[in-house]
């Protein structure tokens, strides 16, 4: 990987390849291809997240995470790598147990919504889970180190977490609480 960019449009994956970071083409569809867009993907909708109003602390762990995921995407890019390691998914199970702490016990489901901010975690929170199910698919035919896979489902829980966080945060003056679905059911029997 120190390779460096210096040309965008090269015109090689014209013909429908794509180069891996060990130098060697395959084809754009391919699982690992695929495993890598969905994480870089991820990476860019925390690029959204960061652009919003963040408490500081938030700022600095998703800043964290973007760096993470870009080692997770480079892990992927180069077929029996390793580069995201155990501690990053301890990182994450950390972070996960400090906020969740201070949020109150959800007695029912939450709907992806609130403060823009949450909102935006909430999308992030799904991109999370589609990048994991496309390394879960990855994993099935080729070899792939558990740290990704492990470091993915961490994070889309972290993510639904810190989107309740962030509902509470207030910082543009609209927080509150999360947004609760209410179902049917529940309403008929005066849940």
């Amino acid at each position: 990987m120190s390779n460096r960019l210096t040309q965008i449009a090269t015109r090689t994956g014209d013909d429908g390849t794509t180069g891996l970071g060990d130098g060697t083409r395959t084809r754009k569809d391919a699982l690992r291809v695929q495993a890598m867009g969905d994480v870089d993907e991820l990476n860019a909708t925390l690029g959204v997240l960061l652009a919003e109003p963040l408490p500081d602390d938030v700022r600095a762990l998703l800043v964290a995470i973007q760096h993470e995921l870009f080692n997770l995407g480079g892990e992927l890019s180069i077929p029996g790598y390793e580069l995201l390691k155990a501690e990053a998914v301890a990182r994450l199970d950390e972070a996960l147990a400090r906020y969740n702490a201070q949020l109150p016990r959800l007695k029912e489901f939450i709907l992806p919504g609130g403060t823009r901010s949450a909102a935006l975690a909430h999308v992030s929170r799904t991109v999370a889970r589609r990048a994991e199910r496309a390394v879960v698919a990855l994993a099935a035919h080729e070899a792939v180190n558990a740290a990704p896979r492990q470091y993915l489902n961490r994070l889309s829980d972290l993510l639904f977490v810190l989107a309740r966080v962030l509902n509470r945060a207030n910082l543009d003056g609209k927080g509150g609480d999360d947004v609760y679905w209410r179902s049917e059911r529940l309403a008929r029997e005066g849940g």
